[in-house]
């Protein structure tokens, strides 16, 4: 819906700023889907003055003229327009504007003269049908200025998303009623008594209504000795901010009151509706026939199937109901007498004709969301006294008004208690009467409660929580505090479980990486893929209606999906990718019936921590940077034994692929994923990634780690380089050195590995750094030299090394 603030501050007191407006609609449920400016279209488009008309060298019907357009430069526009003179004031698209249609104006040479823009009508401009000639201007126009500015056409145009549930917000009046009731000013909705003369309604024409269930409401009135033209200023204003084209007068005037009350309208050309036996015009509204058709406004010829409701004379359908015209029957320059329909149709049987025949319309819109059947008096009133004033019109007496089923009023009962339940706050009934009579509807305050009568434009307002909620969004939801939810002694809080999963998250994000989220679905062929041969008896889970192929069955790992999108991001020049995610995976077996759910925890990382410089060194991830960061997974969990063992894994690196160990069970696996793996998923070497079970994880960790006191006494450090060969792993040296040491060896720290000379071929030097202390003395030197010496032996014995000299 398409709400002209021009328009709607006729309607009702606006006090308050756009973004300030729109807010409010949000906030009370009327989403607005766009805010814009009209006019724009006509950017350098100005008034212009002709101070001098000659006749072209070289075409008979052409006009060469010399335009002031205000800015001291005279421009030679060629023009072929007969209906003016020079010293008369024109609207002139100057080089550069785009006229409606997307009409771009150009420098050009025509017939030998060059000319410089254009002298516009009013259609080019979008302001009605009239081509005949320019549009002259009064002639106190102001030269250079705006086209727009000077014709009041720049205004500010609101989009708003209507609920199929509130069809009165399909109307100016309904929106200025809404926003009324939001700003707290009571809106001016339009009513109209047209002067009537001549013969009675009655006495020319009859409505009869085959199908009730279809057709409710039916009313006519006769318009007579119009006069077809062009619409005034103000009208094809109006009809283009609501979005639709200003065709004539007649027309004009059935879409305004379409968009001024939201009761839709169609004018037939009375001259031609075929009479009946009593020599009246006769219209019938019916279900369509077998083998009937109908040619419509837009000169379409349609097959009509036996659903579909038609309105007809005697020789048969001359209109769909609620949709479309009949091109016989329309209003055409030649028309005199208007017969002029106001009625109200079944949603359904609109919405069925409309989609079966590709025919959406403003008015199968509203005839499909249900209109008001007991306005349709108002609305064909209201367009008969727009006919009296715009064509020159004459209004027969009396309305032919088929009433077949009218509607019943509904009166509903508002409880204060139960208000005040629902909303959780006090709101006075005086309060709340008051914003009730602001939407429409009448209000009886009582002690206890407010009896309502709902008005015949609200179908939506059916029980009592349906008018606590208009007092309640009205007043204002955001005006209601927040509140804990009452409890028996009980308050919320997380699992332990869910506390280990936002804590994990949050080490996750501290060591570098970004949490992100792939499908759970996954393509058949990925364990295989990724070498991943599943468990003894294992299954994947497949899916009994996938999306697509590629997305048939559940995962088993979360690393294809991580894979993806590294090739993702890769692809598309972003080399520095770190992730991570937590997620469910899922296996099955012959004959079970629920799948098993595991949630792990992987993550993949490539490229380098941050971006290089001109003269940094590229450091690429590896299997280090990985293993640091399980390494601080461990040290925040406190786990008791912690161990990255080496293994063999297809989809991982030889010699980069471990196992992750805590407490002896191994948790998942840590390693540099194998280029071939890589290559069937298009990403780049080496991409490092890990995969751990999270709630075995959960089940290792400490609430917290052990408290050491600092230490009160020096400590004594010393090194060992230790010559071993290459095949002896620095774990197993440090395990050596760890169990050699005794009490008084605090820690043992690899510091450096050297391989070269001095050491032979084969072998390699690792050395560690060692602190001694104890924590109730000093040491002396000779404990610390004692104790050296001794762990020296022992691990030189265990790993078959020798000190380095």
């Amino acid at each position: 819906m398409r709400v002209s603030m021009k328009w709607l501050r006729e309607l009702v007191t606006v006090d308050k700023s756009i973004p300030e407006l729109v807010d409010l609609l949000d906030m009370t449920g009327t989403a607005v889907e766009a805010v814009h400016t009209s006019g724009e279209a006509l950017d350098n488009v100005v008034v212009g003055l002709i101070a001098e008309k000659t006749k072209h060298p070289e075409a008979d019907k052409l006009w060469v003229t010399t335009v002031d357009v205000g800015d001291g430069t005279p421009r030679t526009i060629v023009c072929g327009a007969q209906n003016f003179e020079a010293g008369d004031k024109v609207p002139v698209a100057l080089v550069g504007a785009v006229l409606p249609g997307g009409f771009e104006i150009k420098k050009a040479k025509l017939r030998g003269v060059v000319s410089e823009g254009m002298n516009c009508s009013a259609r080019e401009l979008g302001l009605g049908e009239d081509h005949d000639g320019l549009l002259i201007l009064p002639a106190d126009a102001p030269v250079g200025m705006a086209f727009a500015q000077y014709q009041g056409l720049s205004d500010i145009i609101i989009e708003l998303e209507v609920t199929p549930n509130r069809p009165d917000c399909l109307s100016m009046a309904g929106v200025a009623r809404e926003i009324g009731a939001v700003l707290g000013h009571e809106a001016k909705v339009p009513a109209s008594t047209p002067a009537e003369a001549g013969v009675p309604a009655m006495s020319s024409c009859s409505v009869e209504i085959v199908d009730p269930e279809l057709c409710p409401r039916y009313t006519a009135r006769i318009i007579r000795n119009v006069k077809i033209g062009p619409s005034p200023q103000w009208l094809a204003e109006k009809v283009t901010a609501a979005g639709a084209r200003p065709i004539n007068n007649v027309v004009d005037i059935t879409n305004y009151v379409l968009f001024e009350l939201g009761q839709p309208l169609h004018a037939f050309d009375l001259d031609t509706l075929a009479a009946g036996d009593d020599g009246l015009a006769a219209i019938s509204v019916r279900r369509a026939q077998s083998g009937e058709h109908l040619t419509t406004l837009d000169g379409a010829r349609r097959e009509l199937s036996e659903t579909t409701l038609v309105i007809c004379d005697p020789t048969g359908p001359v209109a769909l109901a609620g949709v479309m015209g009949g091109e016989a029957t329309e209003v055409s320059e030649s028309t005199v007498n208007v017969l002029l329909e106001s009625a109200c149709f079944d949603p359904e049987s609109i919405s069925r004709t409309s989609r079966s025949l590709a025919l959406i319309s403003e008015a199968s819109l509203r005839f499909e969301r249900t209109v008001d059947r007991t306005a349709c008096i108002a609305a064909v009133d209201r367009a008969a006294q727009l006919m009296a004033e715009v064509a020159g019109g004459e209004v027969a007496p009396g309305v032919v008004d088929a009433y077949a089923r009218p509607l019943e009023s509904v009166r509903l009962s508002l409880r204060l208690s139960r208000l005040l339940q629902i909303v959780g706050v006090p709101i006075a009934a005086e309060e709340a009467a008051a914003i009730l009579t602001t939407l429409g509807c009448e209000v009886a305050v009582h002690a206890d409660r407010l009896d309502v009568d709902v008005p015949s434009f609200r179908p939506d307002l059916e029980r009592e929580i349906d008018l606590i909620e208009e007092v309640l969004r009205i007043w204002g939801m955001e005006r209601v505090e927040a509140t804990l939810p009452a409890g028996r002694g009980r308050a919320g809080a997380l699992t332990p479980e869910q506390r280990w999963r936002e804590r994990i998250g949050a080490i996750m994000r501290a060591a570098g990486l970004n949490e992100t989220m792939t499908y759970a679905f996954s393509d058949p062929g990925d364990a295989e893929k990724c070498d991943m041969a599943s468990a003894a008896g294992e299954l994947a889970v497949e899916l009994l209606n996938p999306m697509s192929g590629e997305q048939a069955v559940l995962r088993q790992s979360i690393l294809p999906g991580l894979l993806r999108s590294v090739s993702y991001n890769q692809r598309r020049g972003v080399n520095d990718v770190h992730l991570y995610e937590i997620g469910s995976v899922f296996t099955t077996s012959t004959g079970r019936k629920q799948p098993r759910e595991h949630t792990m925890l992987a993550a993949v990382m490539v490229g380098s921590w941050h971006p290089t410089e001109w003269n940094d060194r590229v450091m690429s991830l590896d299997f280090f940077d990985g293993k640091g960061i399980v390494e601080s997974l461990a040290r925040e969990m406190a786990f008791d034994r912690f161990k990255v063992r080496a293994v063999e894994h297809p989809w991982l690196q030889p010699g980069r692929a471990s196992d992750v160990l805590v407490g002896g069970e191994v948790v998942g696996w840590l390693g540099e994923v194998h280029p071939v793996v890589l290559e069937r998923f298009e990403a780049d070497a080496p991409v490092v990634a890990f995969e751990l079970d999270l709630a075995r994880l959960i089940r290792a960790a400490k609430p917290a780690r052990t408290f050491v006191e600092p230490a009160r006494f020096p400590g004594v450090e010393h090194d060992i380089a230790v010559v071993v060969d290459e095949g002896v792993s620095a774990e197993r040296i440090a395990q050596a050195i760890n169990a050699a040491g005794g009490k008084l060896l605090e820690s043992a720290r690899l510091f450096d590995v050297y391989r070269g000379k001095g050491v032979e071929s084969g072998k390699k030097s690792m050395a560690f750094s060692l602190m001694y202390r104890a924590q109730d003395r000093t040491l002396t030197t000779e404990e610390v030299e004692g104790a050296h010496a001794k762990l020296v032996r022992k691990v030189l014995g265990a790993v078959g090394g020798e000190l380095r000299g």
